[in-house]
């Protein structure tokens, strides 16, 4: 949205957007584009470096692009390429969100997961499954016999040859994490603007002069976070191409909450040099969730699902839980996966042009956001770290939305339930519009609060969230959509 500095706001909506507006004379240290979980976790870390850091997303909330839709889970890594920069970043990446997912009240799901082998060929590939766990440092990865399984899963379908446990991997929630990693950056003097397009950009005199649609900014390094539209940006940028993104489609069934009953651990495929496979696991939120699908496509923002694929995730989730077969599913969904040329990452640094370069940041970006975003300040600045005294360092908690700690409908003044699906209270939904980062989307309030993401899909809570949300989304909710 290009908005007209001397227009007068009159929505609601229109004073929220101004608020995030940054004035164009400022130059920053650094102008991150992309405000995925990727871009949101380098952000933080450049503030709390003391770096004046700005980050840009075109779109008018967070995560809009590949970060929206993915599968939650927290990998360890015991299967990323060895050696490879992927595998590094989601280690460095795991280990700091265990260490602060509490300072934020970010909750953390410890499932494990096992990986199941269901004939020979997939068998044959466990030892070096094991072997290449190992390798990548998470050596409490193990074969354990098909018993043991059954004792974990007791409803797992027959037929397994070989399993594997790895007790280190775990559920997050996904869209409540970039937040809070957004949160502090803002809280340690980062600046965020949102429905903010980058147009061109040029590096010149020392710092990058960059239009957008609204207005110039200017830094003296640049880092692209653009995710499914990095490639282009690159290119936009740099005029040299250095990797394309071929947009891969994953789509996801999920189960109603009485289906988790089923397994309270990551069910995984062996994976293939393609995909991680379909998974069967638990969500933070209580429900089972099945996929992802692996379909390459041409566009970057087609997340539409459709039967064949979804009756398929259906076929492989009841071979691995029989008992599926007797649960519903409640939603359905699709991610786009920035999916390149390579197996690894793209990251590269041009010093001459201080651009710094994030790419191809598949399905393992929640895992690797923190590593990533330790790597690129150590790329850029070197050994200059200035990160403030862990006394001064500010910790602002998020809003609980999973089910593993204590709910606002569970507190007193709460405003009563709105959706009684997903018991999201009025107070969570206001405060969701009037917060550091006002939602300007449903879609945007569906990922901080879980509204409208439960068994009616927003049948019944429609018409009381339209009046709630009414001159606070750019596109007013329209209750025949529901």
């Amino acid at each position: 949205m290009t908005e007209d500095p001397n227009s007068q706001p009159t929505t609601k909506a229109h004073e929220l957007n101004r608020r995030t507006f940054a004035p164009s004379q400022q130059i920053f240290d650094v102008l991150v584009v992309g405000a995925g979980v990727v871009g949101c976790a380098v952000t933080q870390r450049l503030a709390l470096e003391n770096r004046k850091v700005i980050l840009v997303e075109k779109a008018g909330d967070i995560l809009d692009g590949a970060s929206k839709g993915n599968s939650a889970i927290l990998h360890t890594g015991f299967d990323a390429p060895t050696g490879s920069v992927e595998q590094a970043c989601i280690a460095d990446g795991y280990q700091e969100f265990r260490e602060i997912h509490s300072k934020f009240n970010l909750p953390l799901l410890e499932t494990g997961a096992m990986v199941l082998a269901w004939n020979d060929e997939q068998a044959s590939s466990i030892d070096d499954i094991v072997s290449k766990a190992h390798a990548n440092g998470v050596t409490d990865v193990v074969e354990i016999d098909v018993d043991t399984a059954r004792v974990r899963v007791p409803l797992l379908a027959p037929g397994v040859i070989r399993t594997l446990y790895i007790p280190g991997e775990c559920v997050v929630d996904p869209w409540s994490t970039p937040l809070a990693y957004l949160y502090q950056a803002l809280a340690h003097g980062a600046t965020f603007i949102n429905n903010c397009q980058v147009l061109d950009g040029d590096f010149n005199g020392g710092r990058w002069h960059v239009s957008t649609s609204q207005g110039e900014l200017q830094a003296h390094w640049l880092v692209n976070c653009a995710g499914l539209y990095g490639d282009l940006l690159h290119n936009q940028l740099i005029g040299e191409p250095l990797f394309q993104i071929q947009p891969r489609k994953g789509q996801f069934l999920v189960y109603d909450k009485s289906a988790k009953s089923l397994s309270d651990t990551i069910l995984l495929p062996v994976p293939t040099e393609k995909t991680k496979g379909i998974v069967v696991c638990p969500t933070i939120f209580g429900n089972l969730l099945v996929g992802p699908s692996a379909d390459d496509q041409e566009s970057r923002d087609d997340t539409s699902v459709d039967t064949t694929t979804l009756d398929h995730l259906k076929t492989v989730g009841e071979g691995i839980l029989p008992d599926l077969k007797y649960h519903s599913v409640t939603g359905i969904y699709a991610g786009i996966r920035p999916a390149t040329e390579s197996n690894d990452y793209n990251i590269q640094l041009n010093e001459d042009r201080q651009y710094f370069c994030i790419g191809g940041i598949r399905s393992t970006g929640l895992s690797a956001a923190l590593g990533i975003a330790r790597l690129a300040f150590r790329t850029i600045f070197g050994n200059q770290s200035s990160l403030r005294e862990s006394a001064g360092i500010q910790w602002p908690t998020v809003p609980q939305i999973s089910e593993t700690g204590e709910r606002d409908w569970m507190r007193p003044d709460n405003g009563s339930i709105v959706c009684h699906c997903e018991l999201v209270t009025r107070r969570e939904i206001e405060n969701a519009l009037h917060g550091p980062l006002p939602v300007q989307s449903l879609s945007g309030l569906k990922r901080r609060t879980r509204v409208t993401m439960g068994r009616c899909q927003g049948f019944y809570c429609s018409a009381e969230l339209s009046e709630i949300t009414a001159g606070y989304f750019e596109s007013p909710l329209d209750v025949t959509d529901q």
